[in-house]
């Protein structure tokens, strides 16, 4: 990795002023009776700090990812960084051009056609018309656009949208590339695309990437150091794991599973059947709080029935994640033959896993209850957390490779 740095921050901050008016006015003509009314009656008014002090460093050809929670100033500070939008205070040096993805649309002309705009943000990046045709074909090929390429982009759908732009922000030869959560509008094939071509344009071609996403196993599997922003403030990048892990573990974790699961509210469904309890027990019907690879676990969900209703069939499902939201497992009762019901008042759910094969580290339970066909319940943040410990898994005092992977299996094996 280049020593030379491309974007240097310097006690970052952005500050906005929120008015909160006393007394609600839907017209001009309201607002202004109101005022001639009460001339010195002033509106109360807050400031809010979206960004608080933030400095860090990124190097030229390093994908550098910036997670948090909704409101946490990662698009406030890609919008000053694309200068849409100027800081309070602090400083921010880039060392190249910048081309942002930051919303569907965004620096586009609805008017204009797709060919019309691909030209129209080269122009804007500074670039030569020949520069632009150069990269042409390479655009409308990779957005998959083509047939309504000469189409004004205001008839664009929002996937078509975001294809056309990525495309020209990542084959326009920006030596900053912005990518905003906006490709969450993309679907799953395009989406591993324009991952793939994000590492393609750091690692091949030598350009800076700053990734903002809620998908973790995208920021882990592309990103080399991610900053994590909490409350306008920002922690100097880390190493990515560790990073992910810190953000899952202290702020959505901490944040979400310290609330009791009967109380939590980031849970869709239609409550026929709610989760109102979740814990873990050994072979011997023991609550515990940490669990041994190859141990014989239990885990135990609790639920209750909403009042008058009576599910015939209840498939009840649990999952299994790391600690950077990557799926490892899901299983259902169904799977294995078992629906439940009818059933009716509160009661529990027990799913037994022998010798459960996890390997030392943090993970999440998740959990999702299905009745008579519909969804009845899903927490969206999982359950609980699990930590997993070094155990005997092998039967033979070995206990494997440790930090490879997840999962841990046996085999026969046999040879001469």
């Amino acid at each position: 990795m280049s020593s030379s740095i491309a974007v240097a921050i310097r006690s970052l901050s952005k500050s906005y002023t929120i008015t909160h008016d006393q007394e609600k006015h839907y017209t001009l003509a309201e607002a202004t009776l109101s005022r001639l009314k009460n001339p010195l009656n002033r509106s109360a008014r807050e400031t809010f700090w979206a960004l608080k002090d933030v400095s860090f460093d990124v190097n030229e050809g390093e994908v550098v990812g910036i997670i948090g929670r909704n409101g946490a100033g990662k698009s406030t500070l890609l919008k000053i960084l694309s200068r849409i939008t100027e800081p309070t205070a602090g400083q921010v040096d880039l060392h190249g051009r910048v081309s942002s993805l930051l919303e569907v649309g965004t620096g586009f002309h609805p008017e204009l056609t797709g060919r019309e705009n691909i030209f129209l943000n080269g122009s804007i990046l500074g670039m030569r018309k020949a520069e632009i045709r150069r990269q042409f074909d390479a655009i409308v090929d990779f957005s998959g656009v083509e047939q309504f390429i000469d189409t004004p982009v205001k008839r664009y759908s929002s996937g078509m949208y975001v294809r056309l732009a990525f495309a020209v922000a990542a084959h326009l030869s920006p030596e900053i590339l912005i990518v905003d959560e906006v490709l969450a509008v993309g679907d799953a094939e395009f989406q591993k695309k324009c991952l793939g071509k994000m590492h393609d344009v750091a690692a091949k071609e030598g350009r800076t990437v700053l990734f903002v996403s809620h998908n973790m196993p995208a920021v882990e599997n592309l990103c080399g150091r991610v900053v994590v922003m909490d409350r306008g403030s920002a922690a100097q990048p880390a190493e990515t794991r560790l990073a992910i892990r810190h953000y899952l573990e202290n702020i959505v974790g901490s944040a979400v599973l310290a609330t009791p699961l009967a109380q939590r509210t980031d849970r869709t469904g239609s409550g026929a059947v709610r989760l109102s309890s979740c814990h873990v027990e050994d072979a011997g019907r023991q609550r515990i709080s940490r669990i041994i690879s190859g141990m014989d676990v239990t885990f135990v969900l609790g639920y209750a029935c909403r009042a008058g209703d009576r599910p015939a069939k209840v498939d009840v499902g649990i999952s299994v994640s790391t600690s950077s939201d990557q799926l490892l497992f899901v299983l259902y009762s169904g799977y294995t033959g078992r629906l439940f019901g009818p059933i009716s008042g509160a009661g529990e759910f027990r799913c037994t896993i022998p010798r459960i094969p996890l390997s030392p580290g943090s993970y999440r339970l998740g959990a999702r209850i299905m009745a008579d066909g519909e969804e009845a319940d899903w927490p969206r943040d999982g359950v609980c957390e699990l930590e997993v410990v070094a155990g005997d898994f092998y039967g033979t005092g070995s206990q494997g490779y440790e930090g490879t992977s997840p999962f841990m299996i046996t085999g026969d094996w046999s040879g001469a």
